[in-house]
C-alpha cells in the first residue's frame, strides 16, 4: 500500500493480510443448493421426489442427514413453481 506524505514522499508500506470470510461464494452455494432443490422437485414431481426423500431417511447417518437437507421446504417449492411453468 502507498501513500503519499505531506511533504510528496511516497511510502510503502506492506498491506496486512487478514484471512478473508468468503461470503459470497457461500451465498451463492446456497442459492445453487435451493436452485437444484428446487429443479428436482419440478421435474420428479410431488409424489416421486416424497418418495426418495423418504427412501433416504431409511439409509444410514449420512443418507438421513440428506434427507433432512432435502426436504422440501416453502422455498423450495416456490422456485419450483417457478421452473415448471418453463418444463411444461
Amino acid at each position: 500500500m502507498t501513500s503519499v506524505n505531506h511533504d510528496g514522499l511516497i511510502i510503502a508500506r506492506p498491506r496486512r493480510a487478514a484471512p478473508r470470510f468468503p461470503v459470497k461464494g457461500i451465498i451463492l452455494m446456497i442459492i445453487a443448493f435451493f436452485a437444484f432443490k428446487g429443479f428436482l422437485l419440478a421435474q420428479l414431481g410431488d409424489a416421486t421426489y416424497g418418495q426418495r426423500i423418504a427412501t433416504l431417511q431409511q439409509g444410514t447417518g449420512v443418507e438421513q442427514a440428506g434427507a433432512w437437507a432435502m426436504q422440501v421446504d416453502p422455498l423450495t417449492q416456490w422456485i419450483a413453481g417457478q421452473i415448471g411453468t418453463y418444463l411444461n
